[in-house]
């Protein structure tokens, strides 16, 4: 008699609490990525979104692919995304490393902003399953921002790396190296540079700042809001309610494809 192996632990859901702010206050990714990534593709039947979160990458997807999977372990955060969801994306709550997609179905499978929080070991075979052969496999993150002015660049550096910065779960310093760490086990293609920016006024900004999820642990650990301080901060360096800053965010990108399987020769010898 056999016995049925326990089911594999689930893993931290670390953005349903702030799904709210994640969907409004998030920067988008440049459509000049997208128009790239599915310039690779030989085909646009379907590219899957792994951690979609509330629709950044699904989104413009939809715009290039007859149909987008977009999977994320946060009913709440696919709830936010729905709001303003393309008839042809399918947003579905499941694990990263089971996605319930049809194996050799997929075109594109895009991670953004979320492979650190991922099992890799079970999440890659998850990939190679899906893709077609030839497929596409794009990876990113953005790390630390930078503001255009000094003193304002300065005092978002300090909150972030002497005050929110311990409350980050594990994980965050691969978000912070650019996933220099993290394997990523196909041929790496190269990738033109890629970066985020917005021109943000100080409540935009702010309304980021909620996003993060060392901002939403932190007001839980202390039952203080940290974002109120620093808007206070802020406010006197901003120019005014109407002042708009330059916002960036230079994306770490790998990309590669899954090999085709080379035909035996069939000919005589």
């Amino acid at each position: 008699m056999t016995s049925t192996p326990p089911p594999a632990p689930s893993p931290p859901d670390h953005f349903s609490r702030v799904a709210a702010n994640y969907a409004s206050g998030r920067p988008g990714y440049p459509e000049a990525l997208f128009d790239w990534l599915a310039a690779r593709c030989e085909q646009h039947a379907l590219a899957v979104d792994v951690g979609a979160g509330t629709g950044q990458a699904a989104l413009p997807l939809a715009k290039r692919f007859r149909r987008v999977v977009a999977t994320d372990l946060s009913a709440d955060q696919l709830a936010n995304a729905t709001t303003t969801a393309a008839s042809n994306i399918d947003w579905r709550v499941a694990v990263a490393e089971d996605t319930g997609v049809a194996a050799q179905s997929a075109d594109l499978v895009t991670v953004a902003q979320a492979l650190h929080w991922f099992d890799l070991g079970r999440f890659w075979p998850e990939v190679r399953r899906i893709l077609k052969p030839g497929g596409v496999v794009a990876v990113w993150t953005y790390g630390v921002l930078e503001l255009d002015e000094p003193g304002i660049n300065d005092c978002v550096q300090s909150f972030y790396w002497n005050l929110v910065h311990p409350y980050w779960p594990a994980g965050r310093e691969h978000v912070e190296n650019g996933y220099a760490d993290l394997s990523f086990p196909f041929a790496r293609e190269e990738v033109p540079p890629f970066a985020m920016e917005c021109r943000w006024t100080l409540g935009e900004f702010l309304a980021y700042v909620r996003t993060w999820s060392a901002v939403a642990r932190m007001a839980e650990a202390t039952g203080h809001d940290p974002v109120a301080g620093l808007g206070r901060e802020l406010d006197a360096l901003w120019g005014g309610a109407a002042a708009r800053h330059v916002v960036r965010w230079p994306l770490g990108m790998r990309v590669g494809r899954v090999a085709v399987a080379r035909q035996a020769d069939s000919g005589s010898h």
